[in-house]
């Protein structure tokens, strides 16, 4: 049997950074797609073949091979846990076919059923390396082919808890919000509990679609330095003073409370939009996570009255801090925009649907309960 496994990709509408110190973000699932296929051996024994034909990636692995990768990898990260110093070695930005074998050693030794042999197949138009967390799509499909695999039930908790692991060998120390709302789409405000402890996705209602279509996304190009390495970066800064460090964080908090209630208006108010907006931009370049040529292309917004951010992680060096989400009342006046006009334009829906078994109806399927 093969089975097919989609997961959208996504973007931060606010409070990338933030949500790594347990803030609130808004985040919206977008209808780029990402699929995991599993399908059987091409032949007797144990082994998997591993297949990116998007990026000329095919590869073969025995069992043990996949299992010894991730726990490599997680002996890598409990060390670094243990104490950052030391660094991630090898783990950390190393493509995405290192990933998605570290998904597939993960499975083979959490789930018992998972099958030791067969063809992994995963194909994406989720942009890479551009904040629309291709990461989290590729931990979330290949980890619920392998466990429709295996015929084990979904259960979204698991699946949830199983993306966390595999993207943290990638990333370090992701804050969940990438795997939840893959898992989940829609447009979602996710924030951890006043412990610290678990994190709370909760559906976002877009009362008025005005508020949203002044929005568009732009491609700056990809980031100088891996999502991980900047997390790090900023980590650092805050190390050196943490009070300065949490008053702009306060600030960039009351930003995104902002923001979602200007969403969930029942009258859109383009002007709390714009100014949410503008303020939480100048934190994130506050962090140096902003490249000039991407702030020069804010700045040229600003002046023409709209407003414009980073969605992602940024970079810490230039030209490209991946996505840009750009707003403006009207519209067509970014068209005229010569900094824009460099950027390519990206035809996105935000509030896409989460993950799901292909083609809807398949195995009893459709979306996966979440």
């Amino acid at each position: 049997m093969t089975i097919t496994v989609s997961a959208p990709g996504k973007t931060i509408l606010m409070g990338e950074h933030a949500a790594v110190y347990g803030r609130p973000a808004l985040v919206a699932a977008v209808d780029r797609r990402l699929r995991a296929t599993v399908g059987p051996p091409d032949g007797p024994g144990d082994g998997w073949t591993l297949e990116l034909p998007d990026l000329g990636i095919r590869e073969e692995a025995s069992p043990q091979d996949l299992l010894d990768h991730a726990r490599t990898c997680r002996e890598a990260w409990e060390a670094w846990a243990a104490d950052p110093a030391v660094g991630l070695g090898g783990t950390l930005g190393n493509g995405p076919a290192h990933l998605v074998k570290i998904a597939m050693g993960e499975a083979l030794g959490r789930w018992g059923s998972t099958p030791t042999a067969g063809r992994l197949t995963v194909t994406s138009d989720v942009p890479l390396g551009s904040g629309f967390g291709s990461s989290a799509a590729a931990s979330v499909a290949v980890g619920g082919a392998l466990m429709a695999a295996g015929g084990r039930p979904f259960d979204a908790a698991d699946l949830e808890a199983f993306s966390l692991d595999v993207e943290r060998r990638q990333h370090g120390a992701p804050s969940g919000v990438d795997g939840g709302t893959v898992l989940r789409g829609g447009v979602l405000w996710a924030e951890r509990s006043a412990d610290g402890g678990a994190l709370r996705l909760e559906p976002v209602d877009i009362r008025d679609p005005a508020c949203l279509n002044g929005l568009r996304i732009y491609h700056s190009g990809p980031p100088a330095e891996a999502t991980g390495e900047v997390v790090a970066a900023v980590r650092r800064l805050r190390d050196r003073d943490p009070s300065a460090f949490d008053r702009g964080l306060d600030r960039a908090t009351a930003q995104t409370a902002d923001l979602r209630r200007a969403l969930e208006s029942s009258a859109a108010d383009p002007g709390a939009v714009i100014s949410s907006f503008r303020g939480f931009q100048g934190w994130l370049e506050s962090l140096g996570v902003v490249p000039e040529p991407v702030r020069a292309a804010v700045r040229e917004v600003v002046d023409a009255g709209g407003a414009a951010k980073t969605s992602g992680a940024g970079s810490l060096s230039g030209p490209g801090a991946g996505s840009l989400l750009v707003f403006h009342p009207e519209p067509a006046t970014l068209d005229a925009l010569p900094s824009l006009a460099a950027f390519e334009r990206l035809d996105l829906r935000l509030g896409a649907p989460g993950v799901r078994l292909e083609p809807p109806g398949a195995i009893g399927g459709g979306r996966v309960q979440t």
